[in-house]
Order: structure tokens, then sequence, then C-alpha cells
């Protein structure tokens, strides 16, 4: 054996499954870290996509304060643009943190923006 080679596993008979809630509970982690939100705020659900699964996300996203926004339209950017652009650039980091933590094989990642939360967030430089 070579050092760039670790040794397998040994084999057992049995399964492995990773149940639904754990799959739930894995996705609401990665979306709230993804964007920037309490996994207690998010909400996710799985359902058949042709053999894959779609995961649905639904969450509210924080926002800046709008007095902030009109004195510098910079904060906006700030906090990573718009909702909605926001809401598509964090698709494929979600799909692809999910599918590598859990080896489920998602077809899409949906995101539903429910509401906002007014936070301070990112800072302008």
């Amino acid at each position: 054996m070579t050092p760039d080679h670790a040794p397998s596993a040994p084999s057992y008979a049995g399964h492995n499954r990773i149940t639904t809630d754990a799959l739930t509970s894995t996705a609401r982690a990665v979306a709230a870290e993804v964007l920037g939100v309490q996994a207690a705020q998010v909400r996710a659900s799985f359902s058949d996509d042709r053999g894959l699964l779609a995961l649905l996300l639904s969450l509210p996203l924080p926002v800046p304060a709008l007095t902030r926004v009109v004195q510098d339209p910079r904060v906006l950017e700030a906090f990573g643009g718009p909702l909605w652009v926001r809401a598509d650039a964090a698709r494929t980091p979600i799909l692809q943190r999910v599918q590598h933590l859990t080896g489920a094989r998602l077809s899409r990642v949906d995101i539903r923006i429910i509401g906002s939360t007014v936070t301070k967030g990112a800072r302008v430089l």
C-alpha cells in the first residue's frame, strides 16, 4: 500500500438510510449558512422529480433598512444585491453542498422568499 492510498473499509452486510428528517435538517442548515439566516427560519421539503429530489426552501431574507439604502445605495450590494439575485445565486451552492453532505441526488433547488428581516448586516467598505 502506498501512502497515497488509504486502506478500504471492510464491507459488512446491511444498508444505510438517510431519513427524510436528516435530509431536511441538513438542507435547512445549508440554506441558512449560504443565505445568512437562522436555520429555524428555513422550511425545507423534498419532492420526487423523475427519480431525483427537488428541494423547496421557504425563508425570509435579511435586508438593509431603507433609510440606509437611500443614504448609500452601495449598501444593497454589500448585502449581496436584490433579493431575487441573492436567491438565484444561492441555488447552486445549496444544491452542491446538500448533495455532497448527504449523497442524495438533487435535480433542483427552488427558493420561496416568504418575508424579509431588516438588519444592519454587511458593511460598505
